[in-house]
């Protein structure tokens, strides 16, 4: 079923932006190998990165003011996370409503726990990091993003345009952090992005045990394609996703939202950044 579901995602996309050669030539972007330097034409990175975001309808994504999904995250057999993530489409405000009634708000500078007295010790975490992978197709251009050299590799038959991707300094908590992006050769969507985490860590600890976030099936709403089955492997840059999956989540209950309430409540503690 999740096979099919993928082929009719590629197909609509494929034929939606390939109805005729003119078309194609048309929504071509120029692009330059030096860094774009010349006609004002943007990079092969750059591009590369606008290509995933228009596959995905970055532009209609963003048309709305607030999604919402109900999220199950399991990580080595235990559940890590159940509830309800409510965010602005910008990621500037987002709000999780866990099944056992905590409440964790980010009102675009800090973050705050409800009740006072709930402790979820990766509270900080959580709120920025499973957003994030979320509208991750819609925010490979934001402001701060670096990108690499694009690269054509082939893994497990198949082939893929691959990227890193990196942070100017200041950029969230986790500026170090680092992304190697796969967009699928076949349909141009995101299939798959290798990460570190260096919140609270060094950089040289993250790196010693990189993972990946496999978007193994994607769901059609409103023309927007959004991953609502995912799954974390081991990652390597010699062998690419290997083993067994360590991890896995679930979406349910995706939609969009033209209002939302943020309000922190007033009792709520505020969760410090890691120093």
């Amino acid at each position: 079923m999740k096979k099919s579901l993928i082929i009719i995602v590629a197909t609509f996309f494929l034929i939606s932006c390939n109805n005729s050669q003119k078309e194609e030539q048309e929504k071509k972007i120029p692009v330059e190998q030096n860094n774009g330097i010349g006609d004002g034409a943007p990079s092969l990175s750059t591009a590369f990165a606008q290509g995933v975001e228009k596959t995905h309808n970055k532009e209609a994504f963003l048309e709305h003011n607030n999604v919402s999904f109900d999220i199950s995250l399991n990580f080595n057999g235990q559940e890590r996370l159940n509830g309800t993530f409510i965010m602005r489409t910008n990621s500037s405000k987002i709000k999780f409503e866990s099944k056992d009634g905590k409440t964790i708000i980010y009102d675009g500078k800090d973050v705050f726990l409800n009740p006072n007295d709930a402790e979820i010790k990766s509270a900080r975490f959580d709120i920025l990091t499973w957003p994030y992978f979320m509208a991750m197709p819609f925010k490979l251009t934001d402001e701060g993003t670096i990108w690499g050299d694009v690269k054509q590799v082939t893994e497990k038959n198949r082939d893929y345009s691959k990227a890193k991707l990196t942070f100017k300094d200041g950029v969230g908590d986790t500026a170090d952090d680092w992304y190697q992006v796969y967009a699928d050769n076949n349909t141009n969507l995101l299939n798959y992005a290798a990460y570190i985490v260096t919140f609270g860590k060094s950089v040289a600890k993250a790196e010693q045990e990189p993972h990946a976030i496999l978007y193994e099936n994607y769901n059609v709403i409103d023309n927007i394609a959004i991953s609502d089955v995912w799954k974390f492997y081991n990652w390597s840059e010699d062998q690419g996703l290997y083993g067994e999956p360590i991890g896995d989540a679930t979406l349910n209950n995706i939609q969009f939202l033209e209002s939302a309430d943020y309000t922190v409540p007033k009792n709520a503690k505020k969760i410090e950044a890691p120093n």
